[in-house]
C-alpha cells in the first residue's frame, strides 16, 4: 500500500478512542526514499493543530540538533508510533499525556505501513514509547540508549535516544541537548 493509501486510511482510523478528542490524524512527513526514518511517541498540541509531525516546541529543538549533527530534515521521514494526540485539558491548554500500550498497538499498522513503504536504513526511536513500539515492551531507552539493533522483519538498523521533549524538560537542558545531539550524530554514522 503506498504512503498516500495508508495516509487516507489513518485518517479514518478508529482502532481506539484516541480520534474522538483529537483535532486530525497526524501521519508521517519526508521522502518515501528516506534512508532514515524518525519515529516520535504522539503528535503534540501544535502537531494535532497543524496536522504535521514535528512542527512544535519539540520539532524546533530536533530541527536545530539534527542540524548540528549533520543531518538534513528534508531528507529524513519524521513520523510518530501513535497518530492522534493524547491530551487531558487543564484550563483552556491541552496537555500531552503518554499513550498507553493498548493505543501504541493500534496504530502499529500504520507505523509498520510506513515502514514498509519507506524502507529506511535506519530508524531512530525518539523515546521509550517509539522504541517500545518497534523493540517490544520490555526496551528501556535508559539502558540500551545509542545501541544498534536490527529491526525485526526489516533490514533496517534501530536505535533509540530521549525524545525531544524530554531535553526541553530537563533540568540540566544544555547537557540533555548535547547529549542528544551526540546520539543522533552517532546514528548518522551509521549509514
Amino acid at each position: 500500500m503506498s504512503l498516500a493509501k495508508l495516509r487516507e486510511e489513518a485518517c479514518t482510523c478508529h482502532n481506539c478512542d484516541l480520534y474522538k478528542d483529537a483535532t486530525q490524524t497526524v501521519f508521517g512527513e519526508g521522502p518515501a526514499s528516506a534512508r532514515i526514518m524518525m519515529v516520535g511517541e504522539t503528535p503534540g498540541d501544535q502537531e494535532d493543530r497543524k496536522g504535521a509531525p514535528f512542527v512544535g516546541p519539540a520539532g524546533r529543538l530536533l530541527d536545530r540538533a539534527m542540524g548540528e549533527a549533520g543531518i538534513d530534515r528534508s531528507a529524513v521521514y519524521l513520523t510518530n508510533a501513535v497518530k492522534h494526540f493524547k491530551f487531558t485539558e487543564r484550563g483552556k491548554r491541552r496537555i500531552h499525556k503518554t499513550p498507553s500500550r493498548t493505543e501504541v498497538v493500534a496504530c502499529q499498522p500504520w507505523l509498520l505501513g510506513e515502514l514498509g513503504e519507506v524502507k529506511p536504513e535506519l530508524v531512530v526511536c525518539l523515546g521509550a514509547v517509539a522504541a517500545k513500539a518497534l523493540l517490544g515492551p520490555s526496551f528501556r531507552v535508559t539502558q540500551h540508549r545509542g545501541e544498534v539493533f536490527d529491526l525485526p522483519d526489516s533490514a533496517a538498523k534501530v536505535t533509540a535516544t530521549v525524545h525531544p521533549s524530554a531535553v526541553l524538560r530537563s533540568d540540566d537542558r544544555e547537557k540533555a541537548y548535547k547529549g542528544f545531539v551526540d546520539d543522533l550524530a552517532a546514528a548518522y554514522a551509521i549509514l
